[in-house]
Formats: structure tokens, C-alpha cells, sequence
């Protein structure tokens, strides 16, 4: 994990995220992981003016390694991996304290947001993710 390009939030979890096991439903880690992909893509880009592209997923993998119930305060830190042709990894963790709660990677395909054909990622999007 490299700290100088780490995005980091936090949240609370409220009660539609609670199951009937009385815990986060893993279905909603799935989607702070997006979640939080998408924040951290927006920080990155709030700058530039031709963002003409859009993520989608190809592929989650998730390591649920402990809980979170109502009211905890949860961070999530995302991080961007290997990124090359049309695909770039993402990494998020999820953090209850200093508890790894989930560990996930996802990896995303860049598509031109007008024909949402893939995309080549190019140098200026390898600068933006990546340190």
C-alpha cells in the first residue's frame, strides 16, 4: 500500500445495512467497495475538464475477515494497483478501528463514456492513479 495516492473515508453503519444475522450484510460491502472507487475517482479527477470515461467491473474478489454492526464508524482506504491496457486494479480495505474487517480487489475496465467501448488507459490516467 503505497500512502501517497490512499483515499480515505469513513461512515456509519446505519440499520438498512444490518441483516438477519445481525451484522453488515455482505452485499453491502460490495457496495461501499464501489462506493468508494467512485469517490476517490471523482478527488482524482476534479480537475480535469475532459474525464470523457467511465469504470465498470469485471471482477471482485473479497476476503471478509470481521464485523461491523449498527453504529460502528467504519473507514474504508482505496488504492490503485496494476493498471495496463484497458484495466487497472483497485485495492480497499475496510477498517473497524484498527480491525481489518474486509479486504478487497477489484478490477475495472475503462470505457469512453460516449460509445462505452473499452478504453486504453492512457499516460495521464496512469498519472492520476498512480504515485
Amino acid at each position: 500500500m503505497n500512502s501517497n495516492k490512499i483515499y480515505s473515508t469513513s461512515r456509519t453503519v446505519v440499520s438498512e445495512e444490518i441483516d438477519e444475522l445481525n451484522h453488515v450484510n455482505n452485499v453491502v460491502y460490495v457496495q461501499w467497495v464501489q462506493d468508494v472507487a467512485k469517490l476517490h475517482w471523482a478527488e482524482l479527477t476534479r480537475n480535469v475538464s475532459d474525464n470523457n470515461y467511465i469504470w465498470v467491473v469485471l471482477k471482485h474478489e473479497i476476503d471478509y475477515k470481521n464485523q461491523a454492526t449498527l453504529g460502528d464508524v467504519v473507514t474504508l482506504k482505496t488504492w490503485v494497483g496494476e493498471t495496463a491496457g484497458v484495466k487497472s486494479v483497485r485495492h480497499v480495505d475496510i477498517y473497524k478501528d484498527d480491525i481489518l474487517l474486509v479486504s478487497a480487489k477489484t478490477t475495472w475496465c475503462l470505457l469512453n463514456s460516449k460509445t462505452f467501448r473499452p478504453t486504453r488507459i492512457t499516460e495521464n490516467i496512469t498519472n492520476l492513479l498512480l504515485p
